[in-house]
Parts: structure tokens; C-alpha cells; sequence
């Protein structure tokens, strides 16, 4: 953690943590540097620019904040698979970051690691407005369906993820 960046961002997280009744000692990562909490709860982290979050559930949680930048567009080709087929012109750059943090939300929930954002976590068609998605984890061992909300903050866009369960009629 050489930057300020940096620094700020992992002591925002530790201040979330002491602010949801937990310390720096009930966090661990696992060997593909997951947090988990040792009450068995789930965890997911994010951290970009000036913002911070965290998401702890008793469900498997990914949660992710991108700031939407025009850059993202030169480098699309490595995460964008069949999407290609809903994207559009108009808010592509928000389009992109929300299909780029659904992704890493999903990865974020993945246990294992070494998953292709292009190939194994796959997204539905979506517009901006509809603030909600649909995405994937298809994996030799994972083939799990998820929900996938967003919404856009300061020139950032917030992306959270969550399983469907066949028991709640989604």
C-alpha cells in the first residue's frame, strides 16, 4: 500500500467493519485472497477513488464501485462476451462499467478463482434504467444465477450482486 490511495481505502474498510460491529481481527482472506469473517458471515469489499464499501450477508455477496471512465471502452474486448449483442451507443461508458463491476461482483462470490470475466461470468441484456441485471458464474464446479442491482453515484457507478434461490419465486 506505497500510494494514499491506497491507505485511505483500507482504513475506510476497517472503519465499515468497526461500524457493522466488527474488527480488523474477524477478517481473513483465503488463499485467493477472499475476505471472510470468521462468524461465518459472508464479505465482500470495494474500494475506488474516494469511495468505499462493503456488503456482509448471511448469502453469498459481491459488491463493487467503478468510476465510469471512456477508458473502459479501449479495453472492453478483454471482459465483454455475448453482451456485445445488447450494448448501445448511448451510455455506453455506464453500460460497460455496470457489465465490468457485474463481473467483478460475481468474481468477488466465486471461491475459487481463475475464472474469465469474457467467457465464464455472462450477463443479461439490461438498459440503465432498469437499475438491475442478470448475470452468471459458469464454471466446471459453479453454475449459479444471480441478481445483479446498480446504480450510478458522483460519476461512479455501485454494483452489488446476490444469488437467485428457486424458494423465493425470482
Amino acid at each position: 500500500m506505497r500510494s494514499e490511495v491506497h491507505q485511505k481505502g483500507f482504513l475506510s474498510i476497517r472503519h465499515l467493519l468497526k461500524e457493522a460491529g466488527y474488527t480488523d481481527a474477524d477478517l481473513y482472506y483465503n488463499g485467493n485472497g477472499k475476505p471472510h469473517l470468521k462468524d461465518g458471515k459472508h464479505i465482500s469489499i470495494t474500494h475506488s477513488f474516494t469511495f468505499s464499501g462493503i456488503c456482509i450477508s448471511d448469502d453469498e455477496i459481491g459488491i463493487d464501485i467503478e468510476m465510469n471512465r471512456p477508458k473502459i471502452k479501449k479495453i472492453a474486448h478483454k471482459f465483454i462476451g455475448n453482451e456485445t449483442r445488447f450494448l448501445q451507443d448511448e451510455n455506453l461508458v455506464e453500460q460497460l462499467t455496470v457489465i465490468w463491476g457485474a463481473k467483478e461482483s460475481l468474481y468477488k462470490i466465486y471461491l475459487y478463482g481463475g475464472i474469465s470475466f469474457k467467457k465464464d461470468i455472462p450477463i443479461e441484456a439490461f438498459s440503465i434504467s432498469d437499475a438491475e441485471a442478470t448475470g452468471w458464474i459458469k464454471a466446471e464446479d459453479w453454475d449459479k444465477k444471480y441478481r445483479i442491482f446498480f446504480e450510478q453515484l458522483e460519476g461512479f457507478t455501485l454494483v452489488y450482486a446476490y444469488p437467485f434461490y428457486a424458494n423465493t419465486n425470482e
